[in-house]
């Protein structure tokens, strides 16, 4: 089954169940789906546009609880962090950390030595399962910058 129809399965499910927080999530991503789909002048997504349309949200999501831990604003932060968490379950799981240093160390060997080269290239080999931020400090670890 695609992640779309998953989505709109879980949608479903938590519409019939009354869980608000995960309908408006779900309800805000469909529709994130939908412009996408309009965009492109197609019916359904393939599983990588709609990941990188649940990646968007859920970035959004991150950068908001940081601003709102740092304002203090507790009664926001509660309900960004319950959003974040209906989005993760759609994301792939993640790559450990010794993965992600052998990505890097294979990329340097193969003879890049430019910190963007490097890190367009290990972005590229890890499909989104791996945080841009990690990925960036242990590039620059690698290349002593």
């Amino acid at each position: 089954m695609s992640l779309q129809k998953d989505i709109e399965k879980d949608f479903i499910v938590a519409f019939k169940a009354k869980k608000d927080i995960e309908v408006s999530t779900l309800r805000m991503l469909r529709s994130a789906l939908k412009n996408l789909a309009i965009d492109k002048k197609i019916e359904v997504l393939d599983d990588d546009d709609v990941l990188s349309i649940a990646k968007k949200e859920l970035k959004k999501r991150q950068d908001s609880i940081e601003a709102f831990r740092t304002a203090g604003r507790d009664d926001l932060l509660a309900r960004e962090e319950a959003e974040a968490k209906v989005l993760q379950v759609y994301m792939p799981a993640m790559m450990s950390e010794e993965e992600i240093d052998k990505i890097v160390d294979t990329v340097i060997s193969e003879g890049h030595d430019n910190f963007g080269l490097v890190m367009k290239e290990v972005m590229t080999r890890t499909k989104g399962q791996a945080d841009g931020k990690t990925i960036q400090e242990k590039v620059k670890k690698k290349l002593n910058l």
